[in-house]
């Protein structure tokens, strides 16, 4: 299954790894249209689609099943003996996933050994609309150095039974799921060196022990929890605890290199308050702490895991040594899940309305084919400025606050902004009391009153604060802010508070704040490489005592990897062209040396002057426009849309080049009302001649807010029509290489292919050209943080054209909030008419920790799915996570070799990485299939979690490139 993540543009809380890798042909996340995302992903014919695509990352990844003429298992390098075994996936970490995989094939089982299973029933006769495959010619993984002949036409494929195929059972549970191991490393492609952003970690020789913390009276800060084990540890390190310096996570669970002289023991530990300036007794707090022997951490085992002879990770043991080398860095920095920033480690940068990005750094270590490795990683986060709270609102409002009262918008817009956050007062001199904000006054300043005695003697604010402190309060006519809790709350004025440093800000980031906070962290890959080396030597793990105390070495150099750089694959044009076939160069490629398109993670970036025809054209017969920019005449609508549709035209399309009525301009804030009113207009033109509407164009703002969501939305949901959005300032320019990309994009909407795979045509795509095969893709999008109301949104698609699988349908459905896993992945209904009716979605992609979750649930709807269209219909299935949120990063070993990088400093589009930084036994590799345009590429981390048609290295890899060639959408720039 194909999958594409939603878009990763930073939004809750604006974290970002600081790649901006945007891909040659990204452009403006604002007016991106729908994606289906993925290697492989084409249009559908409804036009529905997943959200837009950013240059950070997305989840992808193919499934398939069909079927199809198994070919013979030695047509593939077969697999050792020694992988006949399965091994278990590494520490969790964020990102999502997908799948693929082909129809039925070469027998054996990717899902665990080999236990035979029940025998395919004998295959029927398949009569297809395509040509036949009259025997493999070339099963070589990559493409050929020259445009092969295409197979001849017939009218039917006949797929004979193949002995001995065996499809795997569902696995019952995970600890009998094993995913596949590696069938060797890959060898197509010309070798290189690239370096990455792994360090190597020595494997400790040290007795790990486990213990359980029990802290009470039990709260929920870890960093009180921090600071008692803190003073625990300075007063009985050199006694009770034997001199041992233990690490502690903040919660249940503290490490020690070595066993304690004790197995459970009780402490009693008092923290003081900061001295806050007011010369009163400081309050203290008691907590008691028990400290109880839980387990030991086997470090032999994972050393076994790491040298391939222990299928399963030893988590614990990862665990430990992950909080261990976050010990230091957590007591310098601010963490924020695996991440740590400070203001210090590169300079902060406002992103308006009182918010500002921090920078600072990723660290995970994981289990790795060199052993274990350290994977540092540059990021960059939201923080709420540390101003005055005045300061903070003036930002926020975007105006002089003394300029006229609040309303109130404005009071819900402060409220939302400042509840939970913490604030100090500052007119107590020294005394710098803390906070939390948990509402706004409903009354002004000067109208709140307070009881000051017994007696019930009533005092304002206003004066209170003049007699108490000689403080007079000036915005008298705003609300206080209500600190505490509701039983018992205080009133502090506006002006008296100042927001407390380094606190998250986790809230969406509008698109002002994405596009400063991108601007930021965007780095070159030179620049992003000495950053990440800097941020090592600044950590100076050799000097850590935690890193000492438990015996762990980190190499300060960058890891040296194998790799290798993938042919491209030869593309299909339209047989009147000029040339048939082009072979693209760095990852772009010329359209009868007219267009030039690049490939995935970016999607076409026309450059042109002239066109020539798609491969397939589509039909747009009956189409209207809508132009919601006041700036954009209804003779430059018009003249625009004449434009465009005459590039359809020229490009291969059967485009009328008159709209049903004319364009018309409306208002943004109408837009509900004027687009259902505008299509029953169309529609009622049409119903005469039983037509159907097949296209709306829609002219936006550059700066539209949510004009094109709510669009999307209303097309999608509601009229069912394909749309074509357009920014201002592109119909203002009329330029042909824009015009020709939005025909690109128009033609894939409405069913039409812009290229095709000569390998796909030519049936020289090992397994996948062999037999009938579906690619599916998946993603679930899940609404923003704050937004506990909203649904998530699951998507799928489907290839429709095999052999081709350029031609994609899409399914859209909404289910419950933030549910990753597809709740109608297969279901069944009783139909009054048809009766009982079975259906769903395939789905995948989600982290590594729910790896084995997905593969059981999906694997088995998959089977279910299979089953429901013909009883024993059981194809083989390839099941492939694809990761793009993921930390690590590949530089080229030479910067200054232009044979090496592509025009961003980039590494060549193709590389493929399967060796030293990968997983130590089972089949995962890292390609970079697109070339970059600006900051820093992330490969997609591809990890097979089930495997029945065996595919080698080569072929996988190979596949997988060659898909990312025939991505059909494009990005409006």
């Amino acid at each position: 299954m194909v999958r594409r993540k939603r878009t990763d543009v930073p939004s809750a809380g604006g974290e970002s790894s600081q790649s901006h890798d945007t891909g040659v042909g990204s452009g403006r996340a604002t007016q991106r249209p729908p994606q289906q995302g993925g290697a492989g992903g084409g249009g559908y014919s409804t036009g529905r689609g997943l959200v837009p695509q950013s240059q950070q990352t997305g989840r992808g990844g193919y499934s398939a099943g069909g079927r199809g003429r198994g070919t013979s298992q030695q047509q593939f390098a077969e697999r050792p003996p020694e992988y006949q075994g399965r091994g278990r996936g590494g520490p969790p970490q964020q990102g999502g996933r997908g799948s693929y995989g082909s129809g039925r094939g070469s027998g054996g089982s990717g899902g665990g050994p080999f236990h035979g299973g029940p025998s395919r029933p004998p295959y029927p006769e398949l009569y297809q609309a395509t040509q036949p495959f009259h025997g493999p010619a070339s099963f070589e993984a990559g493409s050929s150095s020259r445009p092969p002949e295409h197979a001849p036409s017939a009218q039917s494929l006949h797929i004979p039974e193949e002995a001995g195929q065996a499809i795997q059972p569902v696995p019952s549970s995970s600890k009998s799921v094993r995913f596949p191991l590696r069938p060797g490393k890959g060898c197509t492609g010309t070798k290189c060196i690239v370096k990455a952003n792994h360090f190597f970690a020595e494997l400790p020789d040290k007795d790990l022990h486990q213990y359980d913390v029990t802290i009470t009276p039990e709260v929920a800060s870890r960093g009180v929890n921090r600071a008692v084990m803190e003073q625990l540890v300075k007063l009985y390190r050199e006694s009770y605890l034997g001199k041992h310096l233990p690490a502690y996570d903040g919660r249940k669970s503290l490490y020690t290199a070595g066993p304690l002289p004790f197995v459970s023991k009780e402490f009693t530990i008092t923290l003081i308050d900061d001295d806050d300036g007011s010369g009163m007794q400081r309050r203290e707090c008691e907590f008691r702490v028990v400290i109880k022997l839980a387990a030991r951490a086997d470090l032999h085992h994972l050393g076994l895991f790491l040298q391939g002879k222990q299928a399963d990770a030893p988590q614990e043991a990862l665990q430990v040594l992950d909080i261990v080398l976050r010990e230091l860095p957590t007591s310098r920095y601010c963490p924020v899940g695996r991440s740590f920033y400070s203001p210090y480690l590169g300079r902060r940068q406002s992103l308006g309305e009182g918010i500002e990005s921090w920078r600072g750094f990723y660290q995970s270590i994981r289990p790795t084919q060199m052993g274990l490795s350290l994977n540092i990683d540059m990021s960059s986060t939201a923080f709420i400025e540390p101003l005055p709270v005045i300061d903070f609102v003036a930002q926020l409002l975007n105006r002089d606050v003394s300029s006229r009262p609040l309303s109130d918008a404005d009071r819900v817009k402060i409220k939302k902004a400042l509840r939970g956050v913490k604030v100090e007062v500052t007119h107590r001199g020294n005394m710098r009391r803390k906070y939390r904000i948990s509402g706004l006054t409903s009354q002004a300043t000067r109208e709140l009153t307070f009881p000051v005695d017994e007696r019930g003697t009533m005092k304002s604010v206003v004066e209170y604060f003049y007699e108490t402190y000689g403080f007079v309060i000036q915005h008298t006519q705003w609300p206080c802010l209500q600190v505490g809790n509701q039983q018992r709350a205080n009133y502090l004025p506006m002006e008296v508070c100042k927001i407390v440093e380094g606190q998250r800000y986790s809230k969406r980031l509008n698109e002002r704040q994405i596009t400063a906070l991108l601007r930021v962290t965007c780095q070159r890959p030179q620049e992003r490489e000495y950053d990440i080396i800097e941020t090592v030597h600044q950590n100076a793990y050799h000097e850590d005592p935690h890193a000492k105390e438990f015996g762990i070495k980190i190499s300060e150099k960058l890891a040296s990897v194998e790799a290798r750089i993938l042919p491209a694959p030869w593309l299909k044009y339209h047989d009147t062209g000029r040339e048939k076939n082009c072979l693209p160069q760095v990852g772009q490629w010329n359209m009868m040396n007219k267009v030039s398109l690049a490939a995935n993670a970016g999607a076409y970036n026309v450059l042109l002057s002239r066109i020539s025809k798609m491969v397939n054209g589509g039909t747009v017969n009956n189409w209207i426009c809508i132009n919601f920019s006041r700036q954009v005449q209804d003779s430059v609508a018009l003249r625009f849309c004449c434009e465009l549709s005459q590039m359809c035209y020229i490009s291969g399309m059967a485009f009328t080049p008159e709209p049903v009525l004319p364009p018309i301009s409306a208002r943004p804030e109408q837009v509900e009302k004027v687009l259902k009113t505008r299509y029953h207009d169309a529609m009622t033109k049409l119903q005469t001649q039983r037509k159907e509407l097949d296209l709306l164009i829609v002219i936006l703002p550059d700066n539209n807010g949510s004009l094109y969501g709510d669009l999307k939305r209303i097309c999608e949901t509601d009229l069912g029509i394909v749309s074509q959005c357009c920014l201002t300032k592109h119909v203002f320019k009329m330029s042909k290489q824009y015009l020709a990309n939005v025909a690109l994009k128009i033609n894939v909407k409405v069913g039409g292919r812009n290229t095709v795979l000569v390998d796909a045509i030519s049936r020289r795509i090992p397994l996948v050209s062999d037999r009938p095969t579906i690619i599916f893709g998946a993603d679930v999008t899940h609404p923003h943080p704050g937004e506990d109301s909203s649904p998530s949104i699951a998507a799928v698609v489907a290839s429709q054209d095999w052999p081709e699988i350029t031609k994609y349908a899409g399914l859209v459905c909404a289910q419950a909030h933030r549910q990753e896993l597809i709740q109608d992945l297969f279901k069944t209904w009783q139909d009054p008419v048809r009766g009982t009716v079975s259906g769903g979605m395939i789905k995948d992609g989600v982290s590594e920790g729910q790896f084995y979750q997905v593969l059981l649930y999906e694997l088995d709807a998959i089977r279910k799915a299979c089953a429901s269209l013909e009883p024993n219909y059981q194809p083989p299935v390839t099941f492939v996570v694809v990761q793009k949120r993921h930390h690590t990063r590949l530089f080229a070993n030479n910067h200054n070799d232009r044979n090496a990088v592509d025009k961003s400093g980039n590494i060549l589009p193709g590389t493929v990485v399967d060796s030293k930084i990968c997983h130590p036994t089972e089949f995962d590799f890292y390609l970079c299939s697109h070339a970059g345009i600006q900051g820093t590429s992330r490969p997609a981390h591809y990890h097979v979690l089930w495997d029945e048609n065996k595919f080698t290295a080569d072929a996988l890899q190979s596949l997988t490139n060659n898909l990312c060639y025939t991505y059909v959408l494009a990005l409006i720039f």
